[in-house]
Order: C-alpha cells, then sequence, then structure tokens
C-alpha cells in the first residue's frame, strides 16, 4: 500500500456528518505520550501533519485526517494522562466510548498502540479488554523501538506479545519507520 496524499480535514467533539460519510475510519489509540501523532506522520510521510509534542495531552478532540481521498486516520486524545483535570479525563474517556458504542461508526479498525519501552501498562489492558469486547477490530502496535537496544528489544516485544497473546503485535518506530509496511499492509487489509 503507497499513501500518495493526506490532509487534515477536521477536529470534532461529537457527533459530525463525517462519521457518516461512509468511509472506512482507522483510530489510533493510546496513552499520553504514546507517539500517536508521530506515527501517523510517518505512516503518511509528513512531518507536521498530525499535531505532535514533547509535552503530552496535544490532542483534545477527535482529528480527522483524509488519506488518498479514499479513508480517514482519526487522532484520538490519549489516555491516562495525570496532568488533566479530572474533568478532562472524563470527557476524553465519554467522548472515546460515543466513538466506539453510540456512533454507528461501523467501518473502522483500531490501531493501538503501546510505548515498548514501558510495555503494557494498566490503561491498555482496560484497553484491550474494552476494544475485544465491543468486537472492534483491532492491531496493536509497539512503537519508540528505536529507543532499545537489541537484547531490551527482544525482552520487551515477548513481553508485549505474551500479554497480547491474541492479537497481532508490530513493532513500530515513528522515526526508522521500520515496521511501516507491515503496518500499512495490516491497514489495507482492513478497507
Amino acid at each position: 500500500m503507497t499513501i500518495t496524499s493526506a490532509t487534515f480535514v477536521k477536529s470534532i467533539n461529537g457527533t459530525d456528518k463525517i462519521l457518516y460519510d461512509g468511509k472506512f475510519q482507522i483510530a489510533f489509540v493510546g496513552r499520553s505520550n504514546v507517539g500517536k501523532s508521530s506515527l501517523i506522520n510517518s505512516l503518511v510521510h509528513q512531518k507536521k501533519l498530525a499535531r505532535s509534542s514533547k509535552a503530552p495531552g496535544k490532542t483534545k478532540y477527535l482529528d480527522f485526517f483524509l488519506i488518498d481521498n479514499k479513508f480517514y486516520f482519526v487522532d484520538f486524545p490519549g489516555y491516562g494522562f495525570a496532568h488533566r483535570s479530572a474533568e478532562q479525563r472524563e470527557h476524553f474517556r465519554k467522548l472515546m466510548m460515543w466513538y466506539f458504542e453510540y456512533s454507528e461508526v461501523k467501518r473502522r479498525m483500531v490501531v493501538h498502540i503501546v510505548d515498548s519501552v514501558v510495555g503494557i501498562m494498566e490503561f491498555d489492558t482496560q484497553m484491550i479488554e474494552y476494544l475485544s469486547k465491543l468486537g472492534i477490530d483491532f492491531v496493536i502496535v509497539a512503537n519508540k523501538i528505536d529507543k532499545l537496544n537489541h537484547e531490551q528489544r527482544i525482552k520487551n516485544i515477548e513481553a508485549i506479545q505474551k500479554s497480547c497473546i491474541d492479537h497481532q503485535v508490530i513493532p513500530y518506530s515513528a522515526v526508522t519507520n521500520e515496521g511501516r509496511a507491515a503496518l500499512l499492509i495490516v491497514i489495507e487489509k482492513s478497507l
């Protein structure tokens, strides 16, 4: 799969006609500071399409990017960010639940991004259980593998795969693009 165009369309904070225009949606979810925006930028070969920052919590809405005029990448706010107010965290939780359970978007898959350096955390486990319970198709991407040496990488990826035994895990680096081709194959098969 080759991506030839990617453009930001809009940010939404609730129901919107973009949800129902019939285009397939690929939702990117993960903890704050796991590299969701950087991973999207890596997939489309653009440095600044999705807003990324060293400070966690940059994404506050569902950001829609039109890919090749055919389908959307949807960048979700990160979960588990402790420096947000309880009200903000609850809003993001409800926004995510609304999208997955009540928005009636049927043509979608999820790219669940975890940090390969720290491994699967409680919030990640909860997300895996939540998506599984809803029967939503998803793949797990272990991002930031460029930060690990060879031994750490083998150990950490094995531990992540062991925690996610029923799901494919793709080691990924938004810095070097390692794993990009594998993830694009999974995305293409889901379309």
